[in-house]
């Protein structure tokens, strides 16, 4: 395997795995496209740009045996002049192939074979001809120094560009050296000969020339001006990309750029929008920076031919960003302790001028670290976009495995999401894509014979909703059979007949999240194992989300999963229960009201409250306490809270204000349930426990009223967690 000994070479293959995973992933894209027209060709010349561009990243890196499969790709696309229809087959065989060899030269390990790629190219090369090109023999790759880069840069900001010519001499030339003479000749009348090897002292003996050249013209001129009878037998011309040019211009070494260490699993974090990949020829500029130390005059237009530049494009750990999300929750407790000492001066000097400067200082920061806040969560949010576009090629797969036609919509593909959100539903959203095509959409025949279109849909939409981030994913096949859920948990053992006879339609589709629940009658390498969506349900729990299911016969299933917009800082409302002081996220609260015990009702066992013209489920949070009992109508706080598209109430025994708190994480030593997501320190001290509310509301969904209730679903939140270790755990 290839090794890399200069000194940067783990920040330069650190940077090579992230450019190269944009460039897969572009590669897919344009598999996609041509599969869908093959007469594209602009798609074609697309995977050119991105081979040549991946075997240019790799030679620099040191990864011999990716670049020169790279090279052999790129000549049989050059070759190809006929039906584009088989190269969507090569390319998705090519993206599968180089992500294949990148995990081996991540991880270490043995390169993967490359002969199926291989085939294919030979036999794309053997199928294809053009008379403009001809098959270009392999040339051995040439490193420019320092002053001939400088060279190069400068040519540029003068407009020119750049390019690599390879000439193979004529085997029938006696004289070497006037070819070489020749060529320079010929170069030189339509542009700039910034440096040639082999040098003219050892020319005689070369049949190999290589050229740095800087000019005007195009490529196809240039090679033109090359073509010299009886002196040059080959020639080829590679045009350097202008935003590698202007980044070693602007004197940007790759070490300026805060890359992630090259360790296993690292998660990075883009901080500026990321570069299209139109821009991932920088590594090999960065390359060029980090090892020859250029600096020149930047390009005069470089700003402005790019809305975002490369060299504003900064790549960092993410364990960095939650370093500072961390500090700045440190932060916002200290602000806390800082307006708790405030309000406990005396009221005698409320006018005191001290006091009154100390009350601006306070304002003052306070809306810096708001505003800081803001700006470091910004940094963590990346688009859903990102975690769309990997799908369109997964669905194609799939769905030719499973003989179904299926088409992916995308919608909410701007709508922001926290990068560890975004990481944590990838898989979830792969089992629940894949069971859409092997559950729920039909075979094309099926789909024509019911009057539905050949092709399935499957759409993909994210959006916010208050406090939450909505990720849909949606098909039109044929719906969930409630009845056979029914019938398979029974015979699996995941429910009881008498039970499952009376659980509504909404709590039997949550069956189908159970480890071991599968309808499949035959096992798959799709599907059948029943492990998937159970994965579904245990991830969303970590995440404290929750997973919706709405299905509707011979129209298809929408599966709507429910996060968390952020899990670090939120503004909350505190109340108290039996002593207990408690929090939830204050933009879940629709309104609070107060009352008596005497205007609850029972409703089938359930309490309910009659607000408005709106019947509302009550949860009561508390045990019921002695003076509570009958003959007494004490008054009572009722919180008003949305959960999804429903409204309940939470019956709690006082409030307490609102406050800005910083979610720390409790482990199973601290917590003995579910109800609680986490816990902050007031400025006094305090520890407050958050309250997870889906988890609430779940438990609340699954109760069934005794016939003997008389104060319908009481929540022991008292008993939910340990307070004295939270406390320990966090003071």
């Amino acid at each position: 395997m290839s090794q890399f000994s200069d000194e940067s070479g783990p920040e330069l293959r650190q940077l090579f795995f992230e450019t190269a995973q944009e460039l897969l992933q572009s590669l897919n894209e344009q598999a996609l496209k041509l599969e869908k027209d093959p007469s594209d060709k602009e798609s074609v010349k697309e995977l050119r740009r991105i081979v040549h561009t991946l075997k240019g990243d790799a030679a620099a890196t040191g990864f011999r045996e990716l670049s020169e499969l790279s090279h052999q790709l790129e000549d049989a696309l050059a070759l190809d002049g006929g039906d584009s229809q088989p190269l969507a087959e090569i390319a998705f065989t090519a993206a599968d192939t180089f992500a294949a060899m990148i995990d081996s030269y991540r991880s270490g390990s043995d390169l993967p074979s490359a002969a199926p790629l291989q085939a294919m190219v030979k036999q794309l090369s053997g199928g294809g001809s053009s008379p403009e090109k001809t098959p270009r023999k392999k040339t051995a790759s040439t490193s420019w120094n320092e002053y001939e880069l400088l060279t190069l840069n400068e040519a540029a900001t003068r407009g020119l560009s750049g390019f690599h010519i390879h000439a193979i001499v004529d085997p029938r030339c006696a004289m070497p050296i006037a070819a070489r003479q020749l060529l320079q000749h010929a170069l030189s009348e339509i542009g700039e000969v910034l440096a040639m090897r082999p040098e003219a002292s050892s020319a005689a003996a070369s049949k190999q020339l290589e050229v740095l050249y800087a000019t005007t013209k195009s490529d196809e001129e240039v090679a033109a001006k090359c073509r010299i009878p009886t002196a040059i037998a080959e020639v080829r011309v590679e045009a350097l990309a202008g935003a590698p040019v202007s980044s070693v211009a602007a004197g940007k070494p790759i070490a300026e750029n805060k890359k992630a260490k090259a360790k296993a699993g690292n998660t990075t974090a883009a901080v500026a929008p990321e570069a299209k990949p139109e821009s991932n020829n920088r590594l090999a500029t960065s390359v060029a920076a980090a090892t020859q130390n250029v600096q020149a005059p930047a390009p005069a237009k470089a700003a402005k031919d790019s809305s975002t530049p490369v060299e504003n494009i900064l790549r960092i750990d993410a364990e960095r960003i939650d370093t500072m999300i961390s500090l700045v929750g440190e932060l916002i407790i200290g602000k806390s302790m800082l307006q708790q000492a405030l309000n406990e001066f005396p009221a005698h000097s409320q006018k005191d001028p001290v006091r009154m400067r100390f009350s601006d200082a306070m304002a003052f920061q306070s809306r810096a670290l708001n505003d800081l806040q803001r700006a470091v969560m910004k940094v963590r949010m990346v688009p859903a976009e990102q975690l769309f576009r990997r799908f369109p090629r997964m669905v194609r797969d799939v769905a030719k495995q499973c003989g179904r036609k299926v088409e992916v919509a995308l919608k909410g593909q701007d709508t922001d999401l926290d990068k560890g959100l975004l990481d944590a539903i990838a898989e979830p959203m792969t089992h629940l894509v894949r069971n859409a095509i092997s559950h729920g959409i039909e075979p094309p025949e099926e789909r024509t014979r019911s009057g539905k279109p050949a092709h399935g849909t499957i759409t993909l939409n994210a959006y916010h909703q208050g406090n939450q981030v909505v990720v849909e994913i949606s098909d039109d096949g044929r719906g969930i059979d409630v009845a056979k859920i029914r019938a398979s948990g029974i015979k699996l053992g995941l429910l009881d007949a008498e039970a499952a006879a009376r659980m509504s339609e909404a709590e039997l589709l949550q069956v189908i999240f159970k480890p071991g629940f599968t309808t499949a009658e035959k096992i798959t390498e799709v599907s059948g194992r029943g492990v998937g969506l159970d994965i579904v349900g245990s991830v969303l729990e970590r995440l404290k989300g929750s997973v919706q299911v709405e299905t509707e016969s011979a129209k298809g299933t929408r599966f709507r999963l429910r996060l968390p917009l952020t899990l670090a800082i939120i503004q909350a409302l505190l109340f108290r229960v039996q002593q207990q002081l408690y929090a939830i996220q204050l933009n879940t609260v629709a309104e609070i009201t107060r009352g008596r015990e005497s205007d609850l009702h029972l409703v089938e066992g359930r309490e309910v409250l009659q607000l408005r013209d709106h019947v509302l489920p009550i949860i009561r949070l508390g045990q019921l306490a002695p003076q509570n009992l009958p003959g007494h109508d004490p008054k009572i706080f009722v919180l008003v809270v949305s959960f999804g598209d429903r409204r309940f109430g939470l019956l709690v025994d006082g409030l307490a204000g609102e406050e800005e708190l910083v979610i720390k994480p409790l482990d199973d030593q601290s917590v003995e349930s579910d109800l609680v997501s986490g816990a902050s320190i007031l400025g006094d001290g305090k520890v407050v426990l958050i309250l997870n509310l889906a988890a609430v509301v779940e438990r609340f969904a699954k109760w069934r009223p005794e016939a003997n209730s008389r104060h319908g679903f009481i929540l022991a939140l008292a008993h939910a967690a340990r307070t004295q270790p939270a406390r320990e755990a966090h003071a």
